[in-house]
């Protein structure tokens, strides 16, 4: 039966700044730093492992469009051990590192392949009797809205087609909507496998045959929770057998407790730090987003959270653990009686105010100063529709609850 094996990975963002990570303790932030490199590593670990016929990066392997020599070369340094092995490396780039940016250039290992910035299909031979055309392109420049999967074309001449895809699916608002496509748009190319990138979250869109976000390598902030890694992949003429591989070396995480029957500081400081414990991840780092959902305390012991002494608390040398579980934003939700929609029948001042949350634009008009600044620009991503709506609900929520004490 014939078969090939590869791994299909994503959204390297290789150097990514961290931006607003500063706060950290530079233990931490070094390693966070350093994250996206050791995810590479493993990926790189692991087609060694598993000998695999070669490689898929689908888009975004750099952060920003002036990839740094950095970046550039401990990538060439981890391609160069697939080259011994002669394993192949299939590259597209997405609308981070599109090729239109400006940078000093270092030249790949022969074993890499970067597809240009118009469609084109490569041939894959192993051993002589299994054959694979591969199909993609880079983003020529950061905005591609064109629909560019009209352009992809099947070759025949080969046992399995594999399209490589940087792009938004269509009716998803949650994302930049770049290089668009449906899923009947991929089904109706006849491919055996596609190998998506652009959306950080890993999904399934489809399943017969296989149509695959991998989602990206190592978590940045905290909206990108969870494991993160590539997809070991076997194709064979039947079937296609899929294998998630963790490849972050830290991971993000946001969880609630509820602390309603806590009846004192050390009541809640003993709930966290069994919760720090049970999520410990060996030779792993744990960043997490705290909420702690209904306090109700005495004044003094409600005051030492409330001034940050039981964040302090939680971090205490955890900046010295191998496997550190690092709180790095604690919010506290005290107990509230209202309900928006009654307050909105009681009062035109809350349904005006409800009303403004839900439409969310005031958000643009906010931001707009600090987006159309040239300097930051350049370090800024675009703020989603789901960005803007928790912004708006989180607004809505702590203006709510001080006006209602009052």
């Amino acid at each position: 039966m014939k078969k090939v094996t590869f791994i299909h990975a994503a959204d390297l963002h290789l150097d990514s700044p961290m931006v607003g990570l500063m706060n950290l303790p530079k233990e931490i932030f070094s390693r966070l730093q350093d994250s996206t490199f050791e995810a590479l590593k493993t990926i790189v670990d692991n087609a060694l492992i598993h000998q695999v016929d070669f490689v898929i990066i689908a888009g975004d392997l750099f952060d920003g469009e002036n990839r740094s020599i950095r970046a550039q070369i401990r990538f060439r340094k981890e391609m160069e051990r697939l080259e011994e092995k002669n394993i192949s490396v299939y590259v597209v780039h997405g609308n981070h590192d599109h090729m239109e940016g400006n940078w000093t250039h270092l030249e790949m290992p022969k074993n890499v392949h970067i597809f240009s910035h118009e469609i084109e299909g490569v041939r894959f031979v192993k051993n002589e009797n299994v054959s694979v055309h591969l199909y993609g392109f880079s983003y020529p420049r950061r905005h591609v809205y064109d629909k560019m999967i009209n352009h992809y074309k099947k070759k025949l001449g080969a046992d399995f087609h594999i399209g490589i895809l940087h792009g938004h699916l269509e009716g998803n608002n949650e994302h930049d909507k770049y290089a668009p496509f449906s899923i009947k748009d991929l089904l109706d190319k006849d491919f055996d496998y596609w190998a998506l990138g652009h959306i950080h979250k890993r999904q399934t869109l489809h399943t017969n045959p296989p149509v695959i976000y991998s989602g990206n390598i190592q978590g940045r902030n905290r909206k990108e929770t969870g494991s993160k890694g590539c997809y070991l992949v076997q194709l064979t003429e039947n079937a296609a057998e899929l294998q998630f591989i963790e490849t972050s070396a830290v991971r993000w995480k946001e969880m609630s407790a509820d602390v309603s029957k806590a009846s004192s500081f050390q009541h809640i400081y003993d709930i966290c730090k069994d919760m720090m414990q049970e999520i410990r991840l060996e030779n792993k780092g744990v960043i997490v987003s705290l909420n702690l959902d209904h306090v109700n305390l005495p004044e003094q012991d409600r005051k030492s959270i409330t001034n940050g002494d039981l964040l302090d608390a939680l971090q205490e040398e955890e900046w010295e653990e191998e496997a550190f579980v690092w709180i790095s934003s604690l919010t506290i939700n005290e107990k509230t009686e209202w309900d928006r929609e009654h307050l909105a029948k009681e009062s035109e001042f809350y349904a005006e105010l409800f009303m403004t949350a839900d439409q969310y634009d005031f958000i643009n008009s906010s931001i707009s100063t600090l987006f159309n600044h040239p300097d930051a620009r350049r370090l800024l991503q675009e703020i989603t529709d789901e960005e803007k709506s928790e912004i708006a609900k989180e607004a809505e929520k702590l203006l709510v609850n001080m006006l209602y004490k009052q």
